[in-house]
C-alpha cells in the first residue's frame, strides 16, 4: 500500500471521535478513538446508533474497525455494543474451534491451546452461510503474544499464486469433518453435540438436509459431513471479489506433528477436520503452506488493549490468533 495513502473516513470521522491509522501505510484496520474525557458507555452507544451509515462505509473501505479507549467493560456492555449497530447476533452452529459461551451469543474466540498458531481465516467460510461481521472484544490481553492478525481478503485474491488460485477456483473445496458423540473436545476432535448446539440428532439432520450438507453416522456414533464450497466470493455490495476459504487453515499439515501422529493412527478418513479439492482429490500441502505464509506475511497485528473492540466484515478480512502467554480473555460475537 502506498505510504501516502490517506482514507477520507479519518478527516470525516464524526465528531467527538477522531479516527487514524495504526500505520501512515496500512489501510486495515481504521482506529476510533474518543478526543474528549470522559466518554460514557451510553454516550458511545447513541453515537453508533446516530452514525451506523458511516460506520458501514468506513467497514467496506478498511475491512476493520478498532474502538480504542472507550468504556465497554465486559459481555453485556459488548453485547449491547453489538447490538446497537442493528444486525441480529449468531449461534456459532457448525463452529470446529473449542469454544465456550460466556453470555447469551457471547464465546470465548477460542481455547485452542495458547502455544498453537491458528492461521488467518474468514469465519465459518467451510459453512454456506458465514455471518457477515465478527467482533472481537479484548477483556484482558496476554503479557506475551496472542495478538490477533488480520488481512485483507481482497489483497490474498489478487496476490495468490495464479496457478494455486485458479485450480482452487476451478475444483472448489471439499470440507469434510467427523464430529465424535458425547465430547467437547477430545482426541478425536470436538463432538457433533457440542458443534450443532443440540443433544437432538433429528435437529441435526435436519439442519444438514436444509443446508445440502451430505452426512452419514458411523457404528460408534460418529458424524462425518461433507460440503464443498467456492475458494473466493464476490462481496454482495462492493462486487470485489476476495479470498474466502479454510482450505489451509483446516488442512492436517497445518496442524503440525499432532494431526500428523493422528492420520497416521486413525487414517486421513477419520481425522477431525480436512480439506480436499472439490472434487475429493488430495491438495498438495506444499500449496497449503503457501497459502498459510501469504496470509501471514500479509498481515497486520497490534497488542490487544484492555477494552479494545475489532470489528471485522468477514467477508473481506481474514483473522487469526498468535500464540501466547499468560491469561488471555478475548471474546467473540458474529452478525449476519
Amino acid at each position: 500500500m502506498n505510504s501516502t495513502f490517506i482514507s477520507e473516513f479519518i478527516s470525516d470521522c464524526p465528531c467527538p471521535f477522531q479516527a487514524s491509522l495504526l500505520q501512515t501505510d496500512l489501510v486495515l484496520p481504521l482506529v476510533i478513538t474518543p478526543n474528549q474525557d470522559p466518554i460514557t458507555f451510553e454516550f458511545l452507544l447513541n453515537w453508533l446508533k446516530t452514525n451506523r451509515n458511516w460506520l458501514e462505509k468506513a467497514l467496506l473501505k478498511h475491512g476493520g474497525i478498532l474502538f480504542r479507549g472507550f468504556p465497554i467493560a465486559d459481555a453485556e456492555t459488548f453485547e449491547k455494543f453489538i447490538n446497537t449497530l442493528g444486525d441480529k447476533m449468531l449461534s456459532y452452529k457448525q463452529g470446529n474451534s473449542p469454544r465456550s459461551k460466556v453470555h447469551n451469543q457471547v464465546y470465548v474466540s477460542t481455547e485452542f491451546p495458547a502455544h498453537h498458531l491458528i492461521g488467518l481465516h474468514n469465519e465459518l467460510a467451510y459453512t454456506n452461510h458465514p455471518p457477515r461481521k465478527i467482533f472481537f472484544f479484548c477483556e484482558y490481553p496476554s503479557p506475551e503474544g496472542g495478538e490477533t492478525p488480520i488481512v485483507d481478503s481482497r489483497r490474498i485474491y489478487q496476490i495468490l499464486d495464479p496457478v494455486i488460485r485458479d485450480r482452487l477456483l476451478e475444483k472448489k473445496v471439499c470440507y469434510v469433518q467427523n464430529m465424535p458423540s458425547d465430547r467437547s473436545f477430545g482426541v478425536l476432535g470436538k463432538s457433533w453435540q457440542a458443534q450443532f448446539e443440540t443433544t437432538d440428532r433429528e435437529v441435526v439432520e435436519s439442519y444438514l438436509q436444509e443446508e445440502n450438507i451430505q452426512f452419514y453416522w458411523k457404528e460408534d456414533g460418529t458424524l462425518q459431513t461433507r460440503l464443498v464450497g467456492s475458494a473466493a466470493i464476490a462481496h454482495p455490495e462492493t462486487g470485489e471479489m476476495a479470498w474466502h476459504a479454510q482450505a489451509h487453515t483446516l488442512h492436517y499439515s497445518s496442524f503440525g506433528p499432532a494431526l500428523e501422529s493422528m492420520r497416521r493412527l486413525v487414517g486421513e478418513e477419520n481425522l477431525p477436520v480436512n480439506t480436499y479439492y472439490g472434487d475429493g482429490t488430495p491438495l498438495d500441502p506444499a500449496d497449503v503452506k503457501t497459502m498459510s505464509e501469504l496470509h501471514l506475511n500479509e498481515a497486520t497485528q497490534f497488542a490487544w488493549q484492555k477494552g479494545d473492540v475489532l470489528m471485522l466484515d468477514n467477508l473481506l478480512t481474514a483473522h487469526g490468533r498468535q500464540p501466547f502467554k499468560g491469561e488471555r480473555r478475548i471474546l467473540v460475537g458474529m452478525t449476519n
